[in-house]
């Protein structure tokens, strides 16, 4: 398994971070003062040769119960109707939801030393802690090094074959998890999730911030359960209020991708695995970005 090396090798680096003096490394070698004998390319996590990726993007919202799942299982959706190819990395590993918005309940299986993800019906292919249980309500009882290990694994050892984009669904807060994905796998973007409450965009600014010390493009914001439609008259009433556009990009840095609102059709979808027969605009802003964002880097 990779180790989360987060001062890349530096001299008399034992690996251990929890006992390392390097506390404020940020990753980018190039502003480094220390002598650490490599760059951060070195340390990346290598992909299988039979499996090649031309984007790699993390779904981040620093706190639980906003709509990260949603969001990744939504846009795997749209880009997957957009022509693209392309796979979800479940790495959520003790809250894994990916799976069941997707219909996938058959386990993960092994051929050539590598892991099968999962393929739904659309053709999006995804791996999932709980694609690797007995019993899907099982539940995984492990310390973070074992946590990170399995995600690193889920990266390098499945056989995504040729990907546009792999996304990565990544669990709450600033642990160990989402800091191995921004030191260990080569990250093209991060989105991330939040609702209007201003509990939650004081923590989702945490993760922002983090994610902004990792020296890792944020891509923008995209704010879930933004309102309610009246189904009488269709006005969309804001429960919790409604910053404007300056506003929210004052708060965050970033500007808004979208507003997701408390949508009953939507998550009666993911609740009965048919997020994929989903119709509707949600993410088209976020769906141009990444196409584009794969054309220019490989045009």
């Amino acid at each position: 398994m990779e180790e989360n090396k987060k001062c890349y090798g530096s001299e008399g680096c034992s690996g251990d971070c929890s006992s390392c003096a390097h506390n404020s490394c940020s990753g980018d070698c190039s502003s480094c003062g220390h002598s650490c004998g490599g760059s951060k390319e070195d340390f990346l996590v290598k992909l299988n040769e039979k499996s090649s990726i031309k984007l790699v993007l993390g779904v981040l919202s620093g706190k639980g119960g906003v709509g990260k799942s949603l969001v990744t299982s939504l846009l795997a959706t749209k880009l997957s109707k957009a022509g693209l190819k392309v796979g979800i990395l479940d790495g959520d590993i003790t809250g894994p939801s990916i799976p069941k918005a997707f219909n996938i309940h058959e386990p993960a299986y092994q051929e050539g030393g590598l892991i099968l993800p999962a393929v739904t019906k659309g053709g999006i292919k995804l791996i999932s802690s709980n694609m690797l249980l007995e019993s899907e309500d099982d539940p995984i009882i492990w310390r973070s090094s074992l946590i990170c290990s399995l995600l690193t694994q889920f990266y390098r050892d499945v056989r995504w074959e040729k990907l546009d984009v792999l996304l990565i669904d990544l669990p709450p807060g600033t642990g160990d998890v989402s800091l191995t994905t921004f030191q260990s796998f080569p990250l093209d973007g991060v989105i991330m999730v939040t609702a209007p409450q201003d509990l939650v965009s004081m923590i989702v600014k945490k993760s922002i911030n983090m994610v902004e010390a990792m020296n890792i493009p944020v891509l923008g914001v995209v704010e879930n359960m933004s309102y309610v439609v009246c189904p009488n008259c269709d006005e969309k009433i804001y429960i919790y209020g409604n910053k404007s556009s300056l506003e929210f990009k004052q708060r965050y840095g970033y500007e808004r991708l979208d507003q997701i609102p408390f949508d009953g059709k939507l998550t009666s979808l993911i609740d009965n695995g048919q997020i994929e027969d989903y119709q509707g605009n949600y993410l088209d802003t976020l769906v141009d970005m990444v196409k584009e964002m794969r054309d220019l880097k490989y045009e």
